[in-house]
């Protein structure tokens, strides 16, 4: 990026988007632009929120090829038997991975109550409390977006299949060889504690309930280069320094439209958002305008860390109309 667009860009986003962490753009596969802000440098690392579901996707991807799991037909309640239907309970028991992990899964719960999520966040298996929730009345197929409750379910399948924590898994599979570091799990005592977690530019870890399971839907924090990086090796086809950490089947699959969220006009993945399936741009979007942008087409990764922040304006609009123009 030349240097008088990168000026530009910075004084727009001091002045419209003084949420942001850090910028990381990468076309090529090399840096164009890196720059940051609100006391961030190249290490911190942010609360990325719903960029989570994308990493988890990833992993989910990871254990398909390494023979941990074997279809995503297979019904989520296999991976529990333990868990306990009544018979009359019928769509619960239809449920499969793939309904989970392209958001057409059925939940009974309301996603504008808040008290739901004050319960969630209360309780000490954060998969279960899903699990409970999970069927009702509605309809399998239709998208129905879960924001934090449901993801969780994946995460435990996970650790069912692969006998790891999600987070020892992502270590030994897709962190350390991206040459990324995330450190610890992390939990909370306190709702001031995770408040604090929202605002912070240091914390390094993924977040889990008080059974060692990490949010599937949240979470994670993350720097962004550590998202460019993420959106480099969905355009290298899962190839990384000459190893292949997931393979280009998963990798297509995951970023070609399997439902769509109509209010929103926006087709979904697994756990990915189709911004333009003819241009080939997907994106991993979290709250407070967190984003792992990926223009196959361009061959351009647009990485973005944020601070948490109410109205946010849109960080795809910021990209398409601003950010990429500035690329040649």
């Amino acid at each position: 990026m030349e240097e008088n667009n990168q000026k530009r860009l910075v004084e727009l986003i001091e002045s419209e988007h003084p949420n942001i962490g850090g910028i990381t753009i990468l076309q090529n596969g090399k840096t164009v632009c890196e720059t940051f802000f609100n006391g961030c440098d190249v290490t911190s690392k942010l609360h990325v929120y719903s960029v989570s579901k994308s990493i988890l996707s990833l992993l989910v991807g990871i254990a398909f090829d390494q023979g941990y799991l074997n279809s995503l037909e297979q019904k989520v309640l296999t991976f529990f038997p333990e868990y306990s239907v009544a018979a009359k309970e019928q769509t619960i028991q239809q449920i499969t991975l793939r309904d989970l992990i392209t958001m057409t899964a059925p939940y009974n719960y309301d996603t504008t109550d808040p008290s739901i999520y004050s319960q969630y966040f209360m309780s000490s298996d954060w998969a279960a409390f899903s699990l409970d929730l999970l069927g009702g009345q509605g309809r399998i197929g239709a998208f129905h977006y879960t924001p934090l409750i449901g993801p969780d379910i994946l995460s435990a399948v996970l650790i069912k299949a692969t006998g790891q924590s999600v987070l020892a898994f992502a270590q030994e599979n897709l962190f350390t060889p991206l040459g990324i570091t995330i450190e610890k799990n992390i939990t909370f005592s306190s709702a001031e504690e995770q408040m604090a977690f929202n605002q912070s530019i240091d914390y390094n870890g993924w977040v889990c309930d008080a059974k060692g399971v990490n949010a599937g839907g949240w979470g994670l924090t993350l720097s962004s280069r550590d998202m460019a990086t993420i959106g480099q090796l969905y355009l290298n086809d899962g190839q990384w320094d000459h190893s292949q950490i997931v393979s280009p089947e998963w990798l297509a699959e995951s970023t070609s439209p399997h439902s769509k969220w109509l209010e929103m006009n926006l087709s979904y993945g697994y756990l990915w958002w189709i911004i333009d399936q003819e241009k080939q741009i997907f994106a991993a979007l979290g709250d407070g305008g967190n984003v792992i942008y990926c223009n196959r087409e361009k061959q351009l990764v647009i990485a973005i860390a944020s601070l948490f922040m109410e109205g946010t304006k849109d960080r795809i609009e910021l990209i398409q109309q601003v950010i990429e123009p500035m690329i040649r």
